[in-house]
């Protein structure tokens, strides 16, 4: 039988790094599976029922949440967002540790409904660090930096209740800290389940 996986957020303010961080991590770490979501937007050209997306009707997600089917959801501009728990649970029972791409609040609804999940928050080296990196990707104008620059606050504001900090100021180093943290945490819950 195949050792059960962990299921771990990583949890960021936008321009922090994250996905380069889990892109790398994922190829120095076996059997590390992004968790799919549902959700009520219609699919953008090239996505797929089951691969991008569980795409699903507004009434079907509103029947999942009645019924206790999500581990996490939120309603963003018009569509809900949720992690159907039968798709973490199969990966996770294949042996598949389960990363999710979600926020802080997202995180602390899994928390709460499984407590065994590893929360690590992503810091930015500093603020004006990634103010100069969200200039720098030429992606938004200033208003638009300086709301995420706020919300970012808020975000890190909230640190103290994840399981681990990390401070992304060499990603290969941040990569390093997070596998470690993965592999202890799955040696933890191997020996309190012993």
């Amino acid at each position: 039988m195949a050792e059960s996986g962990v299921l771990i957020v990583v949890s960021a303010p936008s321009g922090c790094g994250k996905s380069t961080i889990i892109h790398r991590l994922m190829q120095v770490r076996e059997k590390l599976c992004f968790s799919r979501s549902a959700t009520t937007r219609a699919p953008r050209e090239g996505e797929q029922d089951g691969v991008d997306y569980f795409f699903v009707s507004r009434d079907t997600f509103q029947s999942m949440i009645r019924a206790g089917e999500f581990l996490e959801y939120a309603e963003y501009v018009g569509n809900y967002y949720g992690t159907p728990k039968f798709a973490v649970d199969e990966r996770l029972e294949a042996g598949c540790d389960v990363y999710l791409d979600i926020e802080v609040q997202g995180a602390m609804q899994v928390k709460r409904q499984r407590p065994e999940t590893l929360l690590i928050f992503l810091m930015p080296p500093s603020m004006q660090e990634l103010e100069r990196r969200l200039v720098g990707r030429g992606q938004d104008d200033m208003d638009t930096i300086h709301r995420r620059l706020h919300e970012a606050e808020r975000e890190c504001a909230m640190r103290d209740a994840f399981d681990y900090v990390v401070v992304n100021d060499d990603v290969e180093r941040a990569v390093a800290e997070i596998n470690e943290l993965i592999s202890a945490h799955k040696r933890r819950l191997t020996q309190s389940n012993a």
